[in-house]
């Protein structure tokens, strides 16, 4: 059926609507709300009301770089770019969907005085079909619009019409094929940039899995895919990038893209925000890509979601998959702090009101009230997909009237479904099917039950039947934003018809005040439209006060100041304009070519070697004992490990380099090179502690599965890193306030938070002291070149003890993660790799260097 054809026989069509178109900071982190509004000043607060809660670059209230201008990666620019093989023109039409994005980012171009700029795939280009048929009957170009032949010149004046149009203030994205200097795929062909996404990432994050059965190699390809149209993105992002700019991510198409910006631009402020709802750690880890999915993410300063349970889920995935900790209000990834935000989003309300009450839509809507006449409307619309619940709601509407038979012939369902780009004929039969058998079974020759309209409608026609219905049902089964549901509130002013939404809907928490369902228990929902039906002016009036209310003060305008200043707030709080820079190679070659004494001191596990799950598992790499072999037999230098392990364990591995000097325990036992005994810091040393701590661990290992403790001569380890992370987590905090209780104030030792493990130690020994000893046995004569490196929180002890020392000419402090993370140290190096790699290029200095002194 056609609504327009059915409902306006006597009224023009339009084109549809334009518009739709560490320490101390971590510590502070659960109350970053309260720490923010100690930056804000008054008048900022004042410039925030006023204008949707959004500050203007020039009066920001941190000490914080910007350059005024926000960039936005969204999955497709807002028109569709249709091409005329005739003449060479092209032309760009409205895109439907995505509309309150599009109008978030032109409200905030317009109105305030940020600069803005939207960086989007074309999305398929096709033939206009619509430009030949008014201009020729040209039936072999008509037959061939599958097919789209360009040249080189036809790519520069689609660039060159496109940058005329949009003044550059739009930067779209060109994924057809090169191929000898010609550009010709089909619309399938095309369409293979949607395959993953569409195909593995929407049902998954739906709670519905891909098809398996789908071979290796095409899921390959189509991953594949997946990564170059990210980094496309990335390609033309650091084009136009400048420094300070604010880079703002949209939706599951560039789950990659935050990772691949940081990489490239470490320094830049990155926001990203998931439109779709984030399922449970269950159905994620089902994914054949997760880790790379979620460390893509996690390149962001901040991630936004529609719910609360979406964030929560993306949290507890975060921890179960990566091992990451949560932490406040956000995740600790490698040391860099990661916040997670709830930011429902909304839609432009007044522009909405204002479209939906003027007189030609008022006149559509009489037309529709009058062709129901004395009969009760219910609206449903949804896309085609099965998520999206449309049958759930035709069974609901096939209970209601089975149950409650005086609405029989008194109640209509206009049910309007959308096309959509996939293959969904069994489940257009399906609905098809069930609609028969309803208006078969409940209707007459003069009474059709249910109305459905499988098309897109006319922004005209489809406010109108927002403003004509009294029921309004939304049954998704699944969903985050539900423009809909929002649009109906609004249409629905001076009407006050009860909204039906469903409670796994990403709207519901924001629309307490509408009748809440379980699609899937048809009978109750049945029982809820009857309900509808039945509720008092005065209540309908009052339920709809409190949704319009909400629906109007926040608005997508709202949302995305909200975003901006949310993002702000954190990137002040954890002062990432304060980026520890990767290491200088030229500055550290030229350093080490130049000096005489030189002192490594490195952590081991997650600095020489990556962090495993079981630490008897970290043994070291072929390539590691070769590096330092290397490093260590050069006689200008002296090699140290100083880390948390016990003797056994680094004699185990490194007593084959007898050059290397070895410290364990965190500083309790020292081994000198060339020596076989261990020297113990510790035997004067009261450890009668080790006990009653030992009876501690005891009881949490025997409550949290998969814990266990590590006993040292001098230090006790309690591991959780193979226990569900959130309960070991839990236990850890319970653990730790045990331990502070009844341990610390009667013993002279310090309880350390690690990777995924509690340790005990004396309050005397950690790594700077280490240092501090080593730098001693170089007497009058220091070194002149002094390289520390480590991962680790019990690092930063070595990191503080060379920043304070005033002898010390030459001294490189270096933490191993992201760029990001809260440090003591002046330089960072991504990973173990990256390690190993810079310290053989030091090794190939010493073998052309060194050796000829």
């Amino acid at each position: 059926m056609n609504l327009h054809n059915t409902l306006f026989k006597d009224e023009d069509e339009k084109a549809f609507n334009k518009d739709e178109k560490f320490e101390e900071n971590i510590k502070n982190v659960e109350d970053s709300s309260l720490l923010s509004d100690s930056f804000i000043n008054n008048k900022w607060k004042n410039e925030k009301k006023e204008n949707h809660g959004i500050c203007s670059p020039k009066n920001l209230p941190w000490p914080l770089k910007c350059s005024e201008r926000v960039i936005f990666a969204c999955t497709s620019i807002p028109y569709k770019c249709f091409f005329n093989p005739q003449n060479g023109e092209w032309k760009f039409r409205p895109r439907r969907g995505g509309s309150s994005l599009f109008a978030s980012i032109s409200w905030l171009s317009q109105e305030t005085g940020w600069e803005t700029k939207l960086v989007g795939w074309t999305g398929e280009i096709t033939v206009d079909r619509q430009e030949i048929l008014s201009s020729s009957n040209d039936m072999d170009t008509l037959n061939n619009t599958n097919t789209v032949l360009l040249t080189s010149e036809d790519k520069e004046r689609f660039l060159e019409s496109f940058s005329k149009t949009y003044k550059d203030q739009i930067v779209p994205i060109w994924m057809l094929s090169d191929s000898n200097h010609k550009f010709g795929e089909t619309i399938e062909q095309q369409s293979r940039w949607r395959k993953y996404p569409n195909t593995v990432l929407l049902p998954l994050f739906h709670y519905r899995l891909w098809n398996n059965t789908t071979d290796e190699w095409n899921e390959q390809t189509c991953w594949k895919d997946y990564v170059e149209f990210n980094k496309a993105y990335l390609d033309a992002i650091v084009k136009i990038y400048k420094p300070a700019d604010i880079i703002i991510i949209h939706d599951y198409y560039l789950l990659l893209l935050p990772q691949l910006i940081r990489q490239k631009l470490p320094n830049a402020y990155l926001g990203f925000f998931l439109h779709e709802p984030f399922p449970s750690s269950e159905i994620f880890r089902c994914l054949p890509k997760r880790k790379e999915i979620l460390m893509g993410m996690l390149g962001a300063n901040m991630i936004g979601f529609q719910s609360y349970s979406f964030s929560r889920h993306f949290v507890s995935t975060c921890t179960r998959v990566l091992g990451f900790d949560s932490i406040g209000k956000g995740i600790d990834v490698n040391g860099a702090y990661v916040a997670i935000e709830v930011l429902p989003m909304g839609i432009d309300a007044q522009r909405v009101e204002k479209e939906s009450q003027t007189p030609k839509i008022q006149k559509k809507m009489q037309f529709i009230r009058e062709l129901y006449s004395n009969k009760k409307i219910l609206i449903g619309r949804a896309k085609i997909y099965e998520i999206q619940g449309v049958l759930q709601g035709l069974k609901a509407f096939e209970s209601f009237l089975k149950q409650f038979s005086k609405w029989r012939n008194q109640v209509v369902f206009i049910q309007v479904t959308s096309p959509v780009n996939d293959d969904t004929s069994k489940f257009e039969k399906q609905i098809q099917d069930l609609i028969a058998e309803i208006n078969g079974t409940y209707g007459s020759l003069e009474f059709t039950p249910v109305h459905h309209y499988h098309q897109h409608l006319e922004k005209d026609e489809y406010f109108a039947l927002l403003r004509s219905g009294d029921v309004g049902i939304i049954t998704a089964i699944r969903d985050s934003i539900n423009t809909t549901s929002l649009e109906y509130v609004i249409c629905q002013k001076g009407n006050n018809g009860p909204l039906l939404l469903s409670e796994f809907s990403g709207t519901k928490d924001a629309l307490q005040d509408a009748i809440q369902v379980n699609p899937w228990d048809v009978t109750d929902t049945a029982k809820k439209i009857n309900e509808a039906l039945c509720i008092s002016e005065s209540e309908k009036e009052a339920r709809q006060l409190k949704l319009y209310n909400y629906v109007i003060m926040n608005t997508v305008q709202t949302w995305i100041s909200s975003f901006i200043s949310k993002l702000l707030t954190n990137l002040a709080t954890f002062n990432y304009n304060q980026i520890t820079p990767i290491i200088d190679t030229t500055l550290l070659t030229n350093a080490y070519h130049k000096a005489n004494k030189r002192l490594f001191m490195f952590d081991y596990d997650g600095t020489l070697t990556p962090i495993v799950k079981d630490p008897l598992f970290a043994i070291p790499s072929q390539q590691l004992l070769q590096v330092l072999r290397a490093l260590a037999e050069n006689p200008k230098n002296q090699v140290w490990i100083i880390s948390g392990r016990d003797q056994n364990f680094l004699s185990k591995w490194l007593d084959i380099i007898p050059q290397l000097g070895l410290s364990a325990e965190h500083g309790c036992y020292m081994r000198f090179p060339n020596t076989s005994n261990w020297l113990d810091l510790t035997k004067n040393m009261d450890v009668s502690w080790q006990e009653e701590v030992y009876k501690i661990f005891e009881y949490y290992t025997e409550r949290t599965q998969g814990s266990f403790i590590e006993q040292k001569k001098c230090t006790l380890t309690w591991h959780y890193r193979r226990a569900d992370p959130d309960y070991g987590l839990f236990q850890a905090l319970e653990c730790q306030n045990h331990l502070e209780s009844l341990i610390t104030s009667n013993y002279k030792v310090e309880v350390l938070n690690g990777k995924a493990n509690i340790e005990v130690r004396p309050f005397s020994i950690n790594k700077g002291e280490v240092v501090n000893k080593l730098l001693s046995l170089f007497k009058d004569e220091k070194p002149d070149f002094v390289f520390s490196a480590g991962d680790d929180k019990t690092d930063e002890d070595m990191f503080r003890v060379l920043k304070k020392r005033e002898d010390l000419k030459t001294y490189f402090t270096v933490t191993i993660g992201a760029s990001n993370k809260i440090t003591t140290a002046d330089w960072h190096i991504q990973g173990p790799s990256e390690v190993l790699s810079l310290l053989e290029s030091l090794i190939s200095i010493k073998s052309s260097n060194d050796s000829t002194r």
